[in-house]
């Protein structure tokens, strides 16, 4: 559905200290920094990135937005939780755990990126 997801940081070099280790978890390669300074994410299916607003303006996170990453189980999200609070992230909405209702059953895993940017590990049990 998406061709990429790009998010605004403040700084890109700790922003990308912090998503090679939480996407590392995951499995996927460092982030690759272009020309312009915006970091890359490359998958077979899509693009990740964190830049810095074109504008100039500081980046902000979007109240109310929140990018899932998904994973293969409840424990590859507690390992990808603990390397995101360890790289700079912080915690944000209830504790890693299943989440019930609406007939699904997640379990779910929430940071904000050290841009303040929220973030969701999620795996469907």
């Amino acid at each position: 559905m998406f061709s990429h997801v790009m998010l605004g940081a403040k700084d890109i070099q700790e922003s990308k200290a912090f998503y090679d280790a939480v996407l590392g978890e995951l499995g996927y390669k460092p982030g690759v920094i272009d020309q312009r300074g915006r970091c890359f994410y490359f998958t077979d299916t899509g693009v990740f990135a964190i830049t810095k607003p074109i504008n100039g303006e500081p980046a902000s996170c979007g109240n109310g937005s929140t990018i899932g990453f998904a994973v293969q189980s409840p424990e590859q999200g507690d390992r990808w939780h603990a390397t995101g609070l360890a790289n700079g992230g912080s915690e944000c909405e209830d504790p890693p755990g299943v989440r019930e209702g609406g007939g699904l059953k997640l379990y779910l895993a929430y940071l904000r990126d050290p841009a303040g940017n929220k973030i969701c590990a999620m795996h469907r049990l």
